[in-house]
């Protein structure tokens, strides 16, 4: 069973992320134009829909539905297990809705003020709109009624398989005066206890927000490069790190014996391999972008940079007196080695 302490853990990593997300997205919007972060929005939806989407039907068993209903259910359950609110209906074999009430998880907070319509619909062609390429079926699309940055309350739309073949700007279609039926809980589709624990979820609940990071740095890479990543990713993570620091300590149960073992149990937290040694804190290997195809030494690097602006932010809301020594190293098999130290600035 999962001790108490554990899913506190759990949840202060995965909020860590979702600002992190959230706050990338923005960056790119204020520094780099709302075509830059729309273009990003529309490759990260993309890379995880190619990633996760058809093993994702199968471990849920949804694999066998008809295509409609089994795209609303996957995100239906999905998400829920992620700590998604969401909603699900279905009018028949060939026409199923999903919903995704406020608040809206990936736009935390007052974001969603700040979120360009065009780079919140992304997600939309990314990810939704991909669906019948994915299952060979040229005929399911998807109609979106709604967007929280129009002003509706929260996403909501549904999937469609139409009479004929679609073309591909018919994949995601917008449109007016439809609203999807009141959802009753108690007819959705549930997970198997057996297969699905409280302990599974948990660790699913930390995991949804991880995979948005795996995603996010290496699709990055491709659109900004390097420096870009460094720039920018490495910002927002750094006034992410500053901005959650407290709500992360507290989750971890308020004060700790000082930042070094704050740091131990937020790795610890993500499956990380740690030692603690006073002020010193050493990492065998970086489990969270272990697979994850990063690119030459330069781009791994600066994706490591980039995340580890989570942590000097981090450090300097707990105590600005104090840096962060990092020293790192990949190894010929892309595993790394990672040493924080502790130590007090020279001001």
């Amino acid at each position: 069973m999962t001790a108490p302490r554990d899913v506190a853990a759990h949840q202060a990593i995965a909020d860590l992320y979702n600002a992190l997300m959230t706050g990338v997205v923005l960056t790119l919007v204020m520094r780099r134009g709302e075509d830059t972060a729309r273009d990003f929005v529309f490759r990260h939806f993309r890379r995880q829909h190619l990633e996760k989407f058809k093993p994702g039907l199968i471990k849920l068993g949804l694999d066998t539905l008809p295509h409609a209903v089994a795209c609303a259910q996957y995100h239906y359950l999905s998400n829920a297990v992620g700590g998604v609110k969401t909603e699900y209906v279905v009018e028949s074999d060939r026409k199923a809705w999903v919903r995704y009430p406020p608040p809206r998880w990936i736009w935390r907070g007052t974001a969603v003020c700040a979120v360009p319509h065009a780079v919140n619909a992304a997600m939309l062609h990314g990810w939704h709109g991909h669906n019948g390429v994915s299952l060979g079926n040229p005929r399911l699309g998807f109609v979106c009624t709604g967007l929280i940055t129009s002003g509706a309350p929260g996403l909501e739309g549904y999937y469609l398989e139409y009479d004929h073949d679609i073309a591909e700007h018919e994949r995601v279609r917008f449109v007016e005066g439809e609203t999807m039926p009141r959802f009753d809980a108690a007819r959705a589709p549930t997970l198997d206890v057996a297969s699905w624990p409280a302990e599974r979820l948990h660790r699913v609940y930390r995991s949804y927000a991880m995979e948005y990071v795996r995603s996010l740095l290496p699709t990055l890479l491709e659109l900004i490069g390097a420096e870009g990543v460094r720039e920018e990713v490495g910002r927002a993570a750094r006034l992410v790190g500053m901005q959650y620091f407290d709500d992360c300590a507290q989750r971890l149960g308020g004060a700790t014996d000082g930042f070094a073992a704050f740091l131990a149990a937020m790795q610890a937290a993500q499956g990380e391999d740690v030692t603690l040694d006073g002020a010193r804190l050493t990492q065998r290997g970086w489990k969270l972008m272990r697979g994850v195809e990063l690119g030459d030494d330069d781009r791994a690097l600066a994706a490591f940079d980039a995340w580890n602006g989570l942590w000097q932010g981090a450090l300097a809301a707990s105590d600005r007196f104090l840096s962060l020594q990092t020293h790192h190293v990949r190894g010929d098999d892309g595993d790394w080695t990672i040493e924080w130290r502790v130590r007090t600035s020279a001001r």
